[in-house]
């Protein structure tokens, strides 16, 4: 176990440029990004990178954009951050959003905002690996291709995993069907019966209005093998950027189950049901008590 940073001995190209930005991120937010990913610890080989990809440099400068995010941006409040046990765990999301923005805000929110800070894994689709520069980029800031294996790795390991089991169709929603839960996956329920790891509800609010689409081009999106590609009017009309929404983060007290992950669709089903619940509740809770969309 060897830690992130220091020491860190950035490539020649971009050094200096590297630390002015990252400098510049913690005057502005008042974070401590290099103190925080020092206190991080992952496995690292001979050049510096983990068995997934995951490269300290690349990362370094990542979170000081998502800090800006975080901060500046979205300027996301956490509630119930302190529910996130230590060692390994599984938080269970909402996903939203048309691109994975609360995957990042859940990510920084977890490095910048929890005692000790966690570096947390997103299990991500495996079209993502046919993408230029992001089929590169994503493992580099540790997102790991979602293959039970690979999750089951990083358990074992005590790491922090997120997972969104509504998957491609919880993030290409219209926005008529915003707040509303779809069908979960049973494969992260298995895992955690496996590896008895506790499963943290979060319920995101913000990242379902930050691209609000009205129609999802599914027959086009399959001639190019994309699971979807939803109309946004506010990218037709030249604002690629998402809305300003703010984030709220919503976590719950954390869930344990037991039982046999080789049991029949119907048994997982019943406990899957109980944490679809349970998130069900944080959003009604969040939802309830936001003032607005923008503030």
């Amino acid at each position: 176990m060897t830690s992130l940073v220091p020491p860190w001995r950035p490539r020649r190209f971009g050094r200096r440029a590297a630390d002015r930005l990252v400098r510049r991120v913690e005057a502005i937010t008042g974070d401590t990004i290099d103190a925080r990913l020092a206190r991080v610890r992952t496995r690292r080989n001979e050049v510096g990178h983990d068995p997934f990809g995951f490269d300290p440099a690349t990362a370094r400068v990542a979170l000081a954009g998502a800090a800006l995010l975080h901060r500046r941006y979205f300027r996301t409040e956490v509630f119930g951050l302190t529910h996130v046990p230590l060692g390994r765990v599984m938080i269970v999301g909402n996903h939203a959003g048309q691109v994975p923005v609360d995957g990042m805000i859940l990510a920084t929110a977890l490095m910048l905002d929890a005692e000790p800070p966690r570096f947390a894994r997103s299990m991500v689709e495996r079209w993502t690996a046919e993408l230029p520069f992001v089929s590169a980029f994503f493992p580099r800031v540790g997102q790991v291709l979602g293959a039970p294996d690979n999750a089951r790795r990083l358990l074992e390991n005590e790491e922090a995993l997120l997972v969104f089991p509504e998957g491609v169709r919880g993030i290409s929603k219209t926005f008529d069907q915003r707040y509303r839960l779809q069908p979960f996956g049973r494969g992260f329920m298995r895992l955690a019966m496996a590896t008895a790891t506790p499963i943290v509800p979060v319920a995101v609010i913000g990242s379902e209005e930050q691209y609000p689409s009205v129609a999802n081009l599914g027959g086009v999106a399959r001639r190019f093998g994309m699971p979807s590609l939803p109309l946004l009017p506010q990218v037709l009309m030249g604002m690629p950027l998402p809305l300003p929404t703010r984030y709220r983060l919503h976590f719950g007290p954390p869930m344990r189950f037991r039982g046999d992950p080789d049991e029949e669709d119907a048994v997982i089903g019943v406990e899957v049901e109980r944490v679809r619940g349970a998130l069900a509740g944080l959003l009604h809770q969040g939802l309830s008590a936001r003032p607005a969309v923008f503030r």
